[in-house]
């Protein structure tokens, strides 16, 4: 559908192309010196100390469970309002995600106190999910997970460039791990990155990305290698030249088109107060520097979801959902009792998402809010 106003758009411009162009001139395709490059430039951009690309965030995630050891009978916790990639890494170990809920309906993020009613002598992890670019309690978090001897994991696929007292999203706790999807504040295409602060934790996600190989392809063809070993059970979950040229041209991007977001989501907080103030607008006011990855509204109780959805899109604008909770798929389902996570349900009914991207315009802001208030007459 040719949409007036679509959820989310990409900044592609020369730089992208150019970028691209190179690598293919090279003949150097699978990962090499642009991802290295990629990695290090991203390092410098979080102040994390190591990052390592990947194919996509849910090789991120799987990668941190498998290189912290959780494995059959462990449990995790994990949000239900998220993507099901953050419950699926958990479980493609054998380990067995436990669902928490979120605060309310001004922070729509994991709950400290949802958190602590789920820890047992089987916990070991807990995965924080940064709804929308907002900063979880990681200081209480972190508090609770050094408590329990538990690791913490954090699922900054909305968060790239935000952060919490100076630091970014992605370097509190144990692992970050990043997505760089198309509709994510800088992409790659597909693509991920794993980013840890410890050492020995990288060395173990390096070798688990490529099959758990000794050296790589790049590696032999720099003359620093001739053979290799199989050390570890590892993955083929690496990043190619192209994506890695891509990221290396957005992360240039990234703190402008970061910064004109949480504009643009200012202004819609305005204009949302006042010309529609039947909806809830969660976050305002909340901790941190966001990344305002998406734009949430919370409708009032009662009213239809999906006729406010096709009036807007009879308007040419495009919403959606963030998110259907992992819990109620069918195929969490079957995995057992249904976890008491009623904030999330109700919460999750009633969430609708706005279109936000950096090449927004503020009459583009203005016609969607007209379009939500006209969809409630």
């Amino acid at each position: 559908m040719n949409w007036r106003i679509p959820l989310a758009d990409i900044d592609f411009g020369q730089e992208e192309y150019e970028a691209v162009e190179a690598v293919l001139k090279s003949k150097w395709l699978t990962m090499g010196a642009v991802t290295q490059q990629f990695e290090n430039d991203f390092s410098a951009y979080t102040k994390i100390e190591h990052c390592i690309a990947v194919s996509n965030c849910t090789a991120a995630l799987h990668l941190a469970m498998v290189a912290l050891g959780i494995g059959d009978e462990d449990e995790v916790i994990v949000p239900s309002l998220s993507f099901v990639a953050t419950a699926n890494a958990v479980r493609y170990t054998g380990a067995k995600p436990i669902f928490a809920d979120i605060n309310d309906i001004n922070d729509l993020n994991i709950s400290v106190s949802s958190i602590q009613s789920h820890i047992t002598h089987k916990t070991k992890a807990i995965i924080v999910m940064h709804y929308g670019g907002y900063a979880c309690d990681m200081k209480a978090i972190l508090a609770l997970a050094r408590t329990h001897q538990l690791y913490v994991v954090v699922d900054a696929a909305h968060a790239v460039g935000a952060s919490l007292d100076g630091k970014q999203l992605g370097g509190w706790g144990d692992i970050g791990c990043f997505s760089f999807f198309p509709n994510k504040n800088m992409t790659t295409a597909e693509g991920g990155l794993v980013a840890t602060n410890n050492a020995e934790l990288a060395s173990k996600i390096r070798l688990l990305r490529s099959h758990g190989m000794t050296s790589i392809t790049w590696d032999r063809h720099q003359g620093h290698a001739w053979s290799y070993d199989v050390v570890e059970l590892g993955y083929n979950f690496r990043i190619d030249e192209i994506r890695a040229a891509l990221g290396v041209a957005q992360l240039k991007k990234l703190p402008s088109n970061n910064h004109k977001r949480r504009w643009l989501t200012n202004e819609y907080w305005h204009r949302l107060e006042r010309e529609v103030p039947e909806v809830s607008l969660p976050f305002r006011g909340h901790r941190g520097e966001s990344a305002c990855h998406i734009m949430p509204v919370i409708l009032p109780e009662g009213m239809d979801r999906t006729a406010i959805m096709e009036r807007m899109k009879g308007q040419g604008i495009q919403t959606s959902i963030h998110y259907p909770p992992i819990h109620l798929f069918s195929d969490y389902r079957k995995q057992g009792a249904i976890p008491m996570v009623e904030k999330t349900e109700d919460l999750a009914k009633r969430e609708l998402t706005l279109p936000l991207f950096a090449g927004m315009e503020i009459d583009e802001v203005n016609l969607v809010v007209a379009a939500l208030k006209a969809s409630f007459a």
